[in-house]
């Protein structure tokens, strides 16, 4: 089966991604639920004890084609189908007849995507982890970097550099925060949600008992993928659209940084600098900010896939969803991808801020009486000369607004 896949041509930056997100990874995490529930099943002495061997399962797990699985996939609506009737041809007995057993398609689907929305944003988390230190480390330094404040693309009043580095620090803390009170739920439910299948499975006894080792043996299955245990969420599809919605917080915060990059490193503006940029195929004096551009693509992008996570979500029926729940792979998967790719985009483009400290003055310098007109109406209506209780300056809080977001980034001030 295929390591890597190749990177797409149609999103720039993909193979930042490596295998995270992708098809073989799903197809990865596809197998090992199987695996995991039939170890399971022999592990509680549901399944007989040869119904597990470690030889037999890799033979036939390298025996999988996965062309096969993707062109099958179309008679029965998901993968899962046509992967067990290839795991059971090379599979020999038990473990032919015992895989499987107490699931539905759908408990191996979200289990698999559950697990490859972890894998992802736990790099995405590294990302953002590093991001509030240069952040930080920006904003601290910048506290006293006088520039000029912009609302509705005109001159407004003075601020400083460290005040707007402290406010996408805000915006990336919020991602940190939604991406660490994710919770990643396995999905065990059988064919109605009802663990009917396992119940049935688990052998004779008395009815609180055979309920007993049905939760226990999902336990052991969510303890062993690193996974909460979960009642069947089939139709409740919030573990789905939490996970949507926090690369949607993590992209927003991004493409604010990047917006506002874009708009910097104009040559008219020069506020900012970029240490790597890219070229031009035909214009030889080209120096385009690459990274910003496709982090406000990434940005532009993410919330109508979390959209159709939604949508998917509204729309579900009954047990199983017809329609609405196919909807939801694809949307998740690519939003997973393209947020790492963009996680990745936003420390590089961080780490290469240039911040041109003099154009920042000299901008502000030359907007001097735009930037004070607020300060001198004020200090008409108050009674007293502009800038006699600040000494002149019109900076209002930008301290108390970078120590808030230090403090909440655990950065001491150096």
């Amino acid at each position: 089966m295929p390591q890597t896949p190749a990177p797409s041509l149609l999103w720039p930056g993909d193979h930042r991604a490596g295998r995270l997100a992708s098809e073989g990874a799903y197809l990865d995490a596809l197998l090992l639920v199987e695996e995991t529930w039939l170890r399971g099943l022999v592990e509680a002495g549901v399944a007989p004890a040869d119904a597990w061997d470690d030889d037999a399962w890799t033979t036939a797990v390298d025996r999988v084609d996965p062309r096969a699985l993707a062109e099958g996939a179309e008679s029965g609506g998901n993968p899962v189908i046509g992967l067990l009737g290839q795991l059971r041809g090379h599979l020999p007995e038990p473990a032919r007849t015992w895989l499987h057993r107490g699931l539905t398609s759908q408990d191996v689907v979200d289990t698999a995507l559950v697990l490859v929305a972890r894998d992802a944003l736990v790099a995405v988390a590294e990302e953002v982890d590093a991001q509030v230190a240069l952040l930080a480390a920006l904003a601290d330094a910048h506290r006293g970097t006088v520039t000029t404040a912009r609302t509705l693309t005109q001159p407004a009043v003075p601020t400083t550099f460290g005040a707007r580095a402290a406010g996408w620090l805000q915006g990336v803390l919020d991602a940190r925060d939604r991406l660490a009170a994710l919770r990643y739920p396995v999905q065990v439910g059988g064919a109605g949600g009802t663990l009917s299948g396992l119940l049935e499975v688990v052998g004779p006894g008395e009815a609180s008992e055979r309920v007993a080792r049905a939760l226990a043996v999902r336990a052991r299955f969510a303890d062993a993928l690193g996974l909460a245990d979960a009642t069947s969420w089939h139709t409740s599809r919030g573990p789905v659209t939490a996970i949507g919605d926090a690369c949607v917080t993590a992209t927003d915060a991004w493409g604010r940084v990047a917006r506002d990059v874009l708009v910097l490193v104009r040559p008219e503006v020069g506020e900012l600098g970029l240490a790597a940029t890219g070229g031009s195929s035909t214009m030889p004096h080209k120096a385009n900010p690459t990274a910003a551009v496709l982090l406000r693509r990434s940005a532009l992008a993410a919330p109508g896939l979390a959209a159709t996570l939604h949508a998917a979500a509204a729309d579900q029926v009954e047990e199983r969803a017809d329609g609405a729940w196919h909807a939801e792979w694809a949307a998740l998967t690519d939003l997973l991808r393209r947020t790492v790719v963009a996680a990745r985009h936003a420390t590089d483009l961080l780490a290469g801020l240039e911040v041109r400290v003099e154009s920042m003055a000299a901008r502000a310098a030359d907007l001097h009486e735009d930037l004070t007109a607020e300060q001198r109406t004020l200090a008409a209506v108050a009674g007293h000369e502009p800038g006699a209780r600040d000494g002149g300056a019109y900076l209002g809080l930008v301290d108390a607004v970078v120590d808030e977001a230090l403090a909440r980034a655990g950065h001491r001030s150096g």
